[in-house]
Protein backbone atom coordinates (compact mmCIF):
# COMPACT_ATOMS: atom_id res chain seq x y z
CA UNK A 1 0.00 0.00 0.00
CA UNK A 2 2.99 2.45 0.57
CA UNK A 3 5.28 0.65 -1.80
CA UNK A 4 4.24 2.40 -4.58
CA UNK A 5 4.31 6.45 -3.67
CA UNK A 6 7.98 5.62 -1.34
CA UNK A 7 9.91 4.18 -4.52
CA UNK A 8 10.09 8.02 -5.47
CA UNK A 9 11.35 9.06 -2.43
CA UNK A 10 14.37 6.29 -2.26
CA UNK A 11 15.47 6.85 -5.38
CA UNK A 12 15.97 10.47 -4.74
CA UNK A 13 17.82 9.27 -1.32
CA UNK A 14 19.76 6.99 -2.64
CA UNK A 15 19.28 4.68 -0.45
CA UNK A 16 18.32 2.09 -3.36
CA UNK A 17 22.06 2.58 -4.83
CA UNK A 18 24.66 0.57 -2.03
CA UNK A 19 28.03 2.05 -1.19
CA UNK A 20 29.61 0.98 -3.73
CA UNK A 21 27.24 1.81 -6.34
CA UNK A 22 27.75 5.57 -4.60
CA UNK A 23 32.06 5.65 -4.80
CA UNK A 24 31.40 5.10 -8.38
CA UNK A 25 28.73 7.85 -9.19
CA UNK A 26 31.58 10.39 -7.26
CA UNK A 27 34.25 9.03 -9.33
CA UNK A 28 32.60 8.88 -12.21
CA UNK A 29 31.95 13.12 -11.38
CA UNK A 30 35.08 13.70 -10.61
CA UNK A 31 36.49 12.19 -13.43
CA UNK A 32 33.75 13.93 -16.28
CA UNK A 33 34.58 17.65 -14.54
CA UNK A 34 37.96 17.17 -15.50
CA UNK A 35 36.87 15.54 -19.02
CA UNK A 36 34.85 18.33 -19.45
CA UNK A 37 36.99 21.52 -19.30
CA UNK A 38 40.23 19.49 -20.89
CA UNK A 39 37.82 18.51 -24.10
CA UNK A 40 36.75 22.12 -24.45
CA UNK A 41 40.54 23.63 -24.14
CA UNK A 42 42.59 20.60 -25.46
CA UNK A 43 41.59 21.21 -29.35
CA UNK A 44 42.44 25.01 -28.94
CA UNK A 45 45.93 24.35 -26.75
CA UNK A 46 47.43 22.35 -29.58
CA UNK A 47 45.93 24.17 -32.50
CA UNK A 48 46.44 27.68 -31.22
CA UNK A 49 48.78 27.53 -27.76
CA UNK A 50 51.45 25.26 -29.25
CA UNK A 51 50.94 26.71 -32.57
CA UNK A 52 49.95 23.57 -34.41
CA UNK A 53 47.34 24.79 -36.38
CA UNK A 54 44.59 22.35 -38.24
CA UNK A 55 47.60 20.34 -38.66
CA UNK A 56 47.62 16.08 -38.83
CA UNK A 57 49.50 16.38 -35.58
CA UNK A 58 46.45 17.84 -33.73
CA UNK A 59 44.29 14.67 -35.33
CA UNK A 60 46.82 12.33 -34.20
CA UNK A 61 47.01 13.57 -30.89
CA UNK A 62 43.58 13.59 -30.38
CA UNK A 63 43.21 9.92 -31.90
CA UNK A 64 45.95 8.94 -29.91
CA UNK A 65 43.59 9.55 -26.44
CA UNK A 66 40.93 6.50 -28.89
CA UNK A 67 43.96 4.27 -29.73
CA UNK A 68 45.12 4.23 -26.13
CA UNK A 69 41.67 4.00 -24.55
CA UNK A 70 41.32 1.21 -27.17
CA UNK A 71 44.31 -0.76 -25.50
CA UNK A 72 43.48 -0.08 -22.23
CA UNK A 73 40.26 -1.25 -22.66
CA UNK A 74 41.28 -4.38 -24.43
CA UNK A 75 43.13 -5.46 -21.61
CA UNK A 76 40.61 -4.34 -19.30
CA UNK A 77 37.80 -6.79 -20.92
CA UNK A 78 39.69 -9.94 -20.92
CA UNK A 79 42.13 -9.41 -17.41
CA UNK A 80 39.76 -7.22 -15.14
CA UNK A 81 37.99 -9.96 -13.94
CA UNK A 82 40.73 -11.80 -13.29
CA UNK A 83 43.33 -9.41 -11.87
CA UNK A 84 40.66 -7.26 -9.75
CA UNK A 85 38.35 -4.63 -11.32
CA UNK A 86 39.50 -2.37 -8.14
CA UNK A 87 43.31 -2.86 -8.96
CA UNK A 88 42.63 -2.36 -12.63
CA UNK A 89 40.73 1.23 -11.51
CA UNK A 90 43.28 2.03 -9.60
CA UNK A 91 45.97 2.10 -12.24
CA UNK A 92 43.86 4.24 -14.43
CA UNK A 93 43.28 6.89 -12.44
CA UNK A 94 46.99 7.07 -11.79
CA UNK A 95 47.57 7.23 -15.86
CA UNK A 96 45.19 10.24 -15.61
CA UNK A 97 46.78 12.05 -13.33
CA UNK A 98 50.51 11.17 -14.72
CA UNK A 99 48.89 12.72 -18.40
CA UNK A 100 48.10 16.21 -16.55
CA UNK A 101 51.48 16.59 -15.41
CA UNK A 102 53.02 15.19 -19.26
CA UNK A 103 50.84 18.01 -20.65
CA UNK A 104 52.37 20.52 -18.42
CA UNK A 105 56.32 19.52 -18.79
CA UNK A 106 56.24 18.83 -23.07
CA UNK A 107 55.34 21.01 -26.01
CA UNK A 108 56.99 17.70 -28.08
CA UNK A 109 53.90 16.31 -29.98
CA UNK A 110 54.85 13.39 -30.34
CA UNK A 111 55.25 12.80 -26.21
CA UNK A 112 51.61 14.37 -26.06
CA UNK A 113 50.26 11.84 -28.51
CA UNK A 114 52.03 8.76 -26.17
CA UNK A 115 50.30 10.76 -23.13
CA UNK A 116 47.02 11.09 -24.52
CA UNK A 117 47.42 7.74 -25.32
CA UNK A 118 48.02 6.19 -22.06
CA UNK A 119 46.26 8.67 -19.98
CA UNK A 120 42.93 8.24 -20.30
CA UNK A 121 42.62 11.88 -21.77
CA UNK A 122 39.06 12.82 -23.59
CA UNK A 123 38.77 14.90 -26.62
CA UNK A 124 35.00 13.66 -26.57
CA UNK A 125 33.56 15.85 -23.66
CA UNK A 126 32.31 12.56 -22.35
CA UNK A 127 33.80 9.07 -20.84
CA UNK A 128 36.02 7.07 -23.37
CA UNK A 129 38.60 5.16 -21.58
CA UNK A 130 38.38 1.89 -20.04
CA UNK A 131 37.03 3.15 -16.64
CA UNK A 132 33.67 2.40 -18.44
CA UNK A 133 33.46 -1.55 -18.80
CA UNK A 134 34.91 -1.89 -15.16
CA UNK A 135 32.05 0.78 -13.49
CA UNK A 136 29.38 -0.70 -16.09
CA UNK A 137 29.65 -4.42 -15.03
CA UNK A 138 29.94 -3.20 -11.52
CA UNK A 139 26.80 -1.10 -11.40
CA UNK A 140 24.11 -4.01 -11.97
CA UNK A 141 25.82 -5.27 -8.60
CA UNK A 142 24.96 -2.31 -6.86
CA UNK A 143 20.83 -1.97 -7.47
CA UNK A 144 18.21 -4.59 -7.66
CA UNK A 145 17.26 -5.64 -11.39
CA UNK A 146 14.17 -3.47 -11.41
CA UNK A 147 16.50 -0.37 -10.60
CA UNK A 148 19.19 -1.40 -13.73
CA UNK A 149 18.09 1.40 -15.99
CA UNK A 150 17.70 3.90 -13.15
CA UNK A 151 21.59 3.06 -11.95
CA UNK A 152 22.52 3.50 -15.82
CA UNK A 153 20.47 7.10 -16.12
CA UNK A 154 21.92 8.28 -12.66
CA UNK A 155 25.39 7.49 -13.64
CA UNK A 156 24.90 9.24 -16.95
CA UNK A 157 23.21 11.88 -15.00
CA UNK A 158 26.27 12.34 -13.22
CA UNK A 159 28.36 12.52 -15.44
CA UNK A 160 26.82 14.92 -17.87
CA UNK A 161 26.01 17.33 -15.09
CA UNK A 162 29.57 17.45 -13.81
CA UNK A 163 31.00 17.24 -17.23
CA UNK A 164 28.49 20.71 -17.94
CA UNK A 165 30.15 22.54 -15.36
CA UNK A 166 33.61 21.23 -16.47
CA UNK A 167 32.67 23.11 -19.89
CA UNK A 168 31.85 26.39 -17.79
CA UNK A 169 34.69 26.06 -15.90
CA UNK A 170 36.96 25.80 -19.11
CA UNK A 171 36.04 29.29 -19.98
CA UNK A 172 38.00 30.33 -17.10
CA UNK A 173 41.25 30.11 -19.32
CA UNK A 174 40.73 33.57 -20.63
CA UNK A 175 40.75 34.86 -17.11
CA UNK A 176 43.89 32.85 -15.66
CA UNK A 177 45.34 34.33 -18.90
CA UNK A 178 44.92 38.24 -17.86
CA UNK A 179 45.86 37.51 -14.12
CA UNK A 180 48.74 35.04 -14.98
CA UNK A 181 49.76 37.42 -17.95
CA UNK A 182 50.99 34.38 -19.54
CA UNK A 183 48.77 31.88 -22.00
CA UNK A 184 50.68 29.10 -22.12
CA UNK A 185 50.82 29.15 -17.88
CA UNK A 186 47.04 29.20 -18.19
CA UNK A 187 46.60 26.33 -19.85
CA UNK A 188 49.23 24.24 -18.02
CA UNK A 189 47.05 25.31 -14.70
CA UNK A 190 44.23 23.56 -16.12
CA UNK A 191 45.74 20.48 -16.86
CA UNK A 192 47.40 20.27 -13.38
CA UNK A 193 44.12 20.07 -12.11
CA UNK A 194 43.32 17.83 -14.37
CA UNK A 195 46.39 15.80 -13.04
CA UNK A 196 44.52 16.26 -9.21
CA UNK A 197 41.65 15.38 -10.09
CA UNK A 198 43.12 11.95 -11.69
CA UNK A 199 44.83 11.47 -7.93
CA UNK A 200 41.27 12.16 -6.32
CA UNK A 201 39.96 9.06 -8.36
CA UNK A 202 42.68 7.36 -7.47
CA UNK A 203 41.59 8.26 -3.41
CA UNK A 204 37.64 7.07 -4.26
CA UNK A 205 38.19 3.66 -5.93
CA UNK A 206 40.46 2.61 -3.13
CA UNK A 207 37.35 2.96 -0.39
CA UNK A 208 35.71 0.53 -2.83
CA UNK A 209 34.92 -2.69 -1.57
CA UNK A 210 35.60 -6.82 -2.62
CA UNK A 211 31.66 -6.83 -3.56
CA UNK A 212 32.91 -4.61 -6.62
CA UNK A 213 34.37 -8.13 -8.06
CA UNK A 214 32.61 -10.09 -10.54
CA UNK A 215 30.31 -12.21 -7.91
CA UNK A 216 29.50 -15.99 -8.94
CA UNK A 217 27.49 -18.89 -7.44
CA UNK A 218 28.98 -21.69 -9.12
CA UNK A 219 32.75 -21.23 -8.94
CA UNK A 220 35.77 -19.66 -10.52
CA UNK A 221 35.09 -21.37 -13.69
CA UNK A 222 32.71 -18.76 -14.47
CA UNK A 223 35.13 -15.91 -14.37
CA UNK A 224 36.60 -17.19 -17.96
CA UNK A 225 33.60 -18.57 -19.80
CA UNK A 226 31.65 -16.34 -21.93
CA UNK A 227 28.77 -18.25 -24.12
CA UNK A 228 28.76 -18.60 -27.86
CA UNK A 229 25.09 -17.12 -27.79
CA UNK A 230 26.58 -13.83 -25.50
CA UNK A 231 29.86 -13.71 -27.65
CA UNK A 232 27.88 -13.68 -31.21
CA UNK A 233 25.62 -10.94 -29.32
CA UNK A 234 28.45 -8.91 -28.82
CA UNK A 235 30.43 -9.43 -31.52
CA UNK A 236 27.28 -7.90 -33.34
CA UNK A 237 26.76 -4.93 -31.16
CA UNK A 238 30.39 -4.37 -31.50
CA UNK A 239 30.73 -3.99 -35.02
CA UNK A 240 27.51 -1.54 -35.65
CA UNK A 241 28.47 0.14 -32.36
CA UNK A 242 32.08 0.84 -34.05
CA UNK A 243 29.91 2.37 -36.99
CA UNK A 244 28.28 5.03 -35.01
CA UNK A 245 31.90 6.09 -33.09
CA UNK A 246 33.75 6.04 -36.05
CA UNK A 247 30.95 8.59 -37.24
CA UNK A 248 31.22 10.03 -34.07
CA UNK A 249 34.87 10.97 -34.00
CA UNK A 250 34.03 13.46 -37.07
CA UNK A 251 32.71 15.82 -34.54
CA UNK A 252 34.24 14.99 -31.31
CA UNK A 253 33.64 18.01 -28.70
CA UNK A 254 37.47 19.11 -28.92
CA UNK A 255 36.47 19.24 -32.72
CA UNK A 256 33.39 21.37 -32.52
CA UNK A 257 34.73 23.91 -29.82
CA UNK A 258 37.70 24.21 -32.17
CA UNK A 259 35.00 24.85 -35.46
CA UNK A 260 32.86 27.41 -33.53
CA UNK A 261 36.41 29.54 -32.51
CA UNK A 262 37.89 29.56 -36.16
CA UNK A 263 34.38 30.42 -37.72
CA UNK A 264 32.54 32.64 -35.29
CA UNK A 265 35.63 33.97 -33.56
CA UNK A 266 33.82 33.73 -30.07
CA UNK A 267 35.40 34.27 -26.90
CA UNK A 268 36.37 31.27 -24.84
CA UNK A 269 34.20 32.11 -22.15
CA UNK A 270 31.02 32.72 -24.43
CA UNK A 271 31.65 29.38 -26.41
CA UNK A 272 32.19 27.11 -22.62
CA UNK A 273 28.71 28.91 -21.65
CA UNK A 274 27.40 27.05 -24.67
CA UNK A 275 28.75 23.96 -23.65
CA UNK A 276 27.58 24.23 -20.39
CA UNK A 277 24.21 24.11 -21.68
CA UNK A 278 24.33 21.95 -23.95
CA UNK A 279 25.72 19.82 -20.78
CA UNK A 280 22.17 20.58 -18.69
CA UNK A 281 21.00 19.41 -22.06
CA UNK A 282 22.33 16.18 -22.04
CA UNK A 283 21.22 15.96 -18.39
CA UNK A 284 17.93 16.22 -19.26
CA UNK A 285 17.72 13.77 -21.98
CA UNK A 286 18.99 10.89 -19.34
CA UNK A 287 16.60 11.38 -17.89
CA UNK A 288 13.95 11.41 -20.14
CA UNK A 289 15.71 8.34 -21.39
CA UNK A 290 14.39 6.39 -18.70
CA UNK A 291 11.17 7.43 -18.69
CA UNK A 292 10.63 6.50 -22.88
CA UNK A 293 12.54 3.40 -22.19
CA UNK A 294 10.04 2.29 -20.10
CA UNK A 295 7.19 2.88 -22.85
CA UNK A 296 9.37 1.80 -25.97
CA UNK A 297 11.90 0.03 -24.68
CA UNK A 298 15.68 0.63 -24.68
CA UNK A 299 16.68 -0.11 -28.50
CA UNK A 300 13.91 1.89 -30.08
CA UNK A 301 14.81 4.51 -27.01
CA UNK A 302 18.46 4.33 -28.66
CA UNK A 303 16.84 4.42 -32.57
CA UNK A 304 14.03 6.83 -32.78
CA UNK A 305 16.08 9.77 -30.77
CA UNK A 306 18.83 9.57 -32.54
CA UNK A 307 17.80 9.66 -36.54
CA UNK A 308 16.44 13.14 -35.64
CA UNK A 309 19.80 14.39 -33.66
CA UNK A 310 21.97 13.57 -36.75
CA UNK A 311 19.66 15.47 -38.96
CA UNK A 312 20.58 18.01 -36.54
CA UNK A 313 24.03 17.65 -36.52
CA UNK A 314 24.22 18.08 -40.03
CA UNK A 315 22.21 21.12 -40.29
CA UNK A 316 24.41 22.76 -37.99
CA UNK A 317 27.25 24.33 -40.17
CA UNK A 318 24.72 24.81 -42.84
CA UNK A 319 23.17 27.24 -40.88
CA UNK A 320 23.30 30.70 -41.78
CA UNK A 321 24.12 32.71 -38.76
CA UNK A 322 25.96 32.22 -35.69
CA UNK A 323 22.48 31.75 -33.24
CA UNK A 324 21.66 29.23 -36.09
CA UNK A 325 24.30 27.43 -35.25
CA UNK A 326 24.13 27.40 -31.74
CA UNK A 327 20.45 26.79 -31.91
CA UNK A 328 20.67 23.58 -34.03
CA UNK A 329 23.71 22.26 -31.38
CA UNK A 330 21.47 22.36 -28.87
CA UNK A 331 18.80 21.23 -30.26
CA UNK A 332 21.24 17.95 -31.18
CA UNK A 333 22.60 17.92 -27.90
CA UNK A 334 19.18 17.76 -26.11
CA UNK A 335 18.08 14.52 -27.58
CA UNK A 336 21.49 13.02 -28.66
CA UNK A 337 22.64 11.60 -25.32
CA UNK A 338 19.57 9.54 -25.05
CA UNK A 339 21.13 6.38 -26.56
CA UNK A 340 23.83 6.74 -24.17
CA UNK A 341 22.47 4.80 -20.80
CA UNK A 342 19.82 3.08 -23.35
CA UNK A 343 22.89 1.45 -25.00
CA UNK A 344 24.61 0.70 -21.53
CA UNK A 345 21.61 -0.86 -20.37
CA UNK A 346 20.61 -2.77 -23.51
CA UNK A 347 24.53 -4.04 -24.02
CA UNK A 348 24.43 -5.76 -20.23
CA UNK A 349 21.08 -6.60 -20.04
CA UNK A 350 21.02 -9.25 -23.02
CA UNK A 351 24.12 -11.46 -21.70
CA UNK A 352 24.39 -13.03 -18.26
CA UNK A 353 26.24 -11.41 -15.32
CA UNK A 354 29.86 -13.59 -15.80
CA UNK A 355 29.69 -11.79 -19.82
CA UNK A 356 28.87 -8.18 -18.19
CA UNK A 357 32.55 -7.00 -18.61
CA UNK A 358 33.65 -9.31 -21.72
CA UNK A 359 30.13 -7.11 -23.14
CA UNK A 360 30.88 -4.33 -22.12
CA UNK A 361 34.27 -4.32 -22.50
CA UNK A 362 34.18 -5.72 -26.09
CA UNK A 363 32.14 -2.76 -27.33
CA UNK A 364 34.13 -0.44 -25.53
CA UNK A 365 36.97 -1.27 -27.47
CA UNK A 366 35.11 -0.99 -31.36
CA UNK A 367 33.89 2.39 -30.27
CA UNK A 368 37.53 3.65 -29.44
CA UNK A 369 39.52 1.62 -32.29
CA UNK A 370 37.08 3.07 -34.78
CA UNK A 371 36.50 6.90 -33.48
CA UNK A 372 40.34 6.82 -33.46
CA UNK A 373 40.84 6.81 -37.50
CA UNK A 374 38.02 9.71 -37.70
CA UNK A 375 39.12 12.72 -35.56
CA UNK A 376 42.81 13.34 -38.30
CA UNK A 377 40.35 12.63 -41.51
CA UNK A 378 38.13 15.09 -39.68
CA UNK A 379 41.17 17.65 -39.04
CA UNK A 380 42.21 17.26 -42.50
CA UNK A 381 38.73 17.81 -44.06
CA UNK A 382 38.19 21.16 -42.03
CA UNK A 383 41.10 22.60 -43.70
CA UNK A 384 41.13 21.10 -46.81
CA UNK A 385 37.18 20.14 -48.01
CA UNK A 386 34.97 22.34 -46.22
CA UNK A 387 34.04 23.26 -42.61
CA UNK A 388 30.50 21.52 -43.22
CA UNK A 389 32.13 18.07 -43.85
CA UNK A 390 32.98 16.60 -40.67
CA UNK A 391 29.01 17.26 -39.57
CA UNK A 392 27.80 16.17 -42.97
CA UNK A 393 29.80 13.02 -42.75
CA UNK A 394 29.15 12.39 -39.13
CA UNK A 395 25.55 12.87 -39.34
CA UNK A 396 25.28 10.82 -42.40
CA UNK A 397 27.29 7.58 -40.98
CA UNK A 398 25.67 8.09 -37.82
CA UNK A 399 21.66 7.94 -39.44
CA UNK A 400 23.09 4.29 -41.51
CA UNK A 401 23.87 3.08 -37.84
CA UNK A 402 20.94 3.57 -36.50
CA UNK A 403 18.84 1.61 -39.27
CA UNK A 404 20.91 -0.82 -39.00
CA UNK A 405 20.87 -1.26 -35.22
CA UNK A 406 17.17 -1.49 -35.05
CA UNK A 407 16.72 -4.00 -37.64
CA UNK A 408 19.59 -6.06 -36.31
CA UNK A 409 18.36 -6.25 -32.90
CA UNK A 410 14.42 -5.60 -32.78
CA UNK A 411 13.75 -9.40 -31.92
CA UNK A 412 16.40 -9.08 -28.90
CA UNK A 413 14.67 -7.86 -25.60
CA UNK A 414 16.68 -7.74 -22.13
CA UNK A 415 14.52 -10.00 -19.76
CA UNK A 416 12.46 -6.97 -18.26
CA UNK A 417 11.16 -6.01 -21.71
CA UNK A 418 9.73 -9.56 -22.33
CA UNK A 419 6.59 -8.33 -22.69
CA UNK A 420 7.34 -5.98 -25.66
CA UNK A 421 8.42 -8.62 -27.83
CA UNK A 422 5.70 -8.89 -30.53
CA UNK A 423 5.59 -12.66 -31.65
CA UNK A 424 7.12 -13.03 -35.27
CA UNK A 425 4.34 -13.65 -37.73
CA UNK A 426 4.97 -17.62 -37.78
CA UNK A 427 4.19 -17.28 -34.11
CA UNK A 428 1.30 -15.22 -33.98
CA UNK A 429 -2.23 -17.12 -32.91
CA UNK A 430 -4.45 -18.04 -35.78
CA UNK A 431 -1.66 -19.76 -37.66
CA UNK A 432 -0.84 -23.01 -37.83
Amino acid sequence: MTEGPSRPRRRWSLSWIDRDGKLILTTRGVRSFGYGFVSFILGIYLSEVLDLGESAAVGAILSGALIGSAGFTTFVSFYADRLGRKRMLILLAALMALSGIVFVLTRDPVILFIAAAVGTLSPTGAEIGSFLPMEQAILPQCVSQENRNNIFAAYNVVGSLTGAAGFLFGGIVTYLESALNSEVLAFHVMFILYAIIGLSALILYLLLSPKTELQTAVGDRQRQRVSRESKVRVGRLASLFAVDSFAGGFVLLSIISLWFSTKFDRPLSELSLIFFVAGILTTVSYYMAVRIARKIGLLRTMVFTHIPSNVFLILVPLAPTYLGAIALFLARQAISPMDVPTRQSYTVAIVPPEARTFAAGVTSISRNVAQAASPSISTYALGAISNAAPFIIGGSLKIVYDVAVFFSFRHIHPPDESHMAKPRSSERPGRS
